[in-house]
């Protein structure tokens, strides 16, 4: 069975898709609203005025310096508060002092919308057994979600969405996290906006090649969805990531109970380690082109000895933690 950290690694990239799926998130009629979980609500021009106005920085800033000029690492989660929805003084400065705005996907962009959606249809032979199916079926009434996502989403890619939005009873949701938020201040600024991966990579990531190993991953999801431990780690890493606690962020493998076995590091592997070099190479070509970038991605990018701005200042750059207040 699949243990926390390879459901929950694939939990915070597919965060990243979730919220701008039609139909998700949108509580099924026929339920009484009393017994769904909320979802997430459109702030008001005026509710948004006055939230800038009083925002603070939440997450990992740093400065990364050479040839003279100075861009960005801004760690990310891919899961928020309405509270916790706009960037604080620190990272708007920031933005506006760059060219590039550069996220993981630019989910504002029509072709990667295109894209992922395309990416998210069930394939053939991806049909689960009848109990598996009932059981995921009951969490997505569970969820007060539309039924035709059954038909609509692959198996593995709805069960871990429904793992995303497990904490909504708390106040987190897909669609309140800052990376888009990021990317329309970039496309409002008039900011060149750059998606540092591809769907069709991220995809390759979350879905599973065989009828077996999807049936093994959605079981799996489901165990953690019933039992509520995916939810507690959510909110966990939330919490850490919105206080700023790094120390306890780089501590992550002594409490997340992950790494623990071959399975545990070969999926660290995949889906972190080996997708760092990739985005540093793009942030340093484009810097390396004369730009400066703040460039925003996924906070577990950022610890370790594969982190980014380890790789970042092995690519000679000066490398600096910019504190917030807090």
């Amino acid at each position: 069975m699949n243990r926390p950290h390879a459901l929950f690694l694939r939990v915070l990239m597919i965060a990243l898709f979730a919220a701008a799926l039609p139909g998700f998130g949108l509580p099924v009629a026929a339920v009484s609203p009393a017994v769904c979980p909320p979802t997430a609500q459109i702030p008001t021009a005026e509710e948004s005025q006055a939230a800038m106005k009083t925002a603070r920085d939440r997450g990992f800033l740093w400065r990364i310096r050479k040839d003279g000029r100075t861009s960005y690492l801004y760690g990310t989660l891919h899961v928020g508060k309405m509270d916790w929805l706009y960037p604080g003084p620190t990272l708007v400065n920031a933005v506006r002092a760059s060219d590039v705005v550069a996220v993981e996907l630019d989910m504002l962009d029509p072709l990667v919308m295109e894209q992922i959606q395309a990416g998210m249809m069930p394939k053939a032979g991806q049909a689960l057994p009848g109990a598996l199916s009932a059981r995921l079926r009951a969490q997505v009434d569970a969820a007060c979600l539309p039924e035709q996502l059954l038909s609509s989403m692959s198996p593995e890619m709805l069960a871990v969405a429904l793992s995303v939005i497990s904490a909504r009873d708390r106040g987190f949701d897909p669609a309140y996290a800052i990376d888009s938020v990021l990317a329309g201040m970039g496309h409002a600024l008039g900011k060149t906006v750059s998606s540092l991966e591809t769907p069709e990579s991220q995809l390759e990531l979350l879905q599973g090649h065989t009828p077996q190993e999807t049936q093994a991953f959605v079981e799996g999801v489901l165990t953690e969805l019933e039992t509520g431990k995916g939810r507690l780690l959510v909110t966990r890493i939330a919490q850490v990531w919105a206080d700023g606690r790094f120390k306890e962020l780089q501590r992550y493998e002594s409490w997340c109970d992950c790494l623990n076995t071959e399975n545990d590091r070969a999926v660290n592997k995949r889906m972190i380690d080996e997708r760092n070099p990739v985005m540093a190479a793009r942030i340093d070509a484009m810097h390396a082109e004369g730009k400066t970038v703040f460039a925003a991605v996924g906070s577990l990018h950022m610890i370790g000895k594969l982190g980014l701005p380890v790789i970042m200042a092995q690519r000679g750059y000066a490398v600096e933690r910019v504190p917030f207040e807090q």
